[in-house]
């Protein structure tokens, strides 16, 4: 499992995906699940910035895995994004049920994060929802990635505001040294 992360904005899922051609693996992303299964008023917590519970998060990942063999290699977009999350995840890495072969995290400057996200068009990229996932980034990403490293999941760290080849090939040659 090759797990994406950074602020939204950063390229994951653009990265994630031109990753997973790169590699024949499939991509899965906890974003696009949630906006293809989550209605209701959920759906418009989600749109104001506001996260689902652990427990709704992480048995929504869980389905995700059914669609895959989760013992082989994937790309993971979206998830973890809190220390819960993280924990869950690593205690599936530790018992064998997942292989952890690496974080990709992309780091972005949030002028140039905030610009892409007004610039895609989705309802849930207006300045408040925009800001608070900045925080939560801040206050629950960034400690995430320690997590990872502590549990011995080699961590890379990409520039994101190069050019999108650039930023790609970064990628893959940090996947390639695992």
């Amino acid at each position: 499992m090759i797990i994406f992360m950074g602020v939204a904005g950063s390229g994951k899922s653009v990265q994630g995906r031109m990753l997973a051609d790169r590699l024949a693996l499939p991509w899965l992303s906890t974003g696009e699940f949630l906006r293809m299964l989550v209605s209701g008023d959920r759906r418009k917590d989600m749109v104001s910035g506001k996260l689902l519970s652990d427990k709704e998060i992480i048995s929504l990942v869980q389905k995700m895995f059914t669609v895959i063999n989760p013992h082989d290699e994937f790309i993971l977009d979206g998830f973890p994004r809190t220390a819960a999350q993280a924990d869950w995840l690593i205690g599936q890495i530790k018992h064998g049920q997942l292989r952890g072969t690496a974080v990709i995290h992309i780091e972005i400057s949030k002028e140039t994060a905030k610009e892409r996200l007004l610039s895609r068009g989705r309802p849930d990229d207006i300045d408040e929802s925009i800001s608070a996932r900045f925080i939560e980034y801040d206050q629950t990403v960034k400690p995430i990635l320690e997590q990872f490293k502590i549990a011995s999941v080699p961590v890379f760290t990409i520039n994101g505001d190069q050019d999108i080849k650039k930023v790609h090939e970064e990628i893959a040659a940090s996947v390639k040294t695992t």
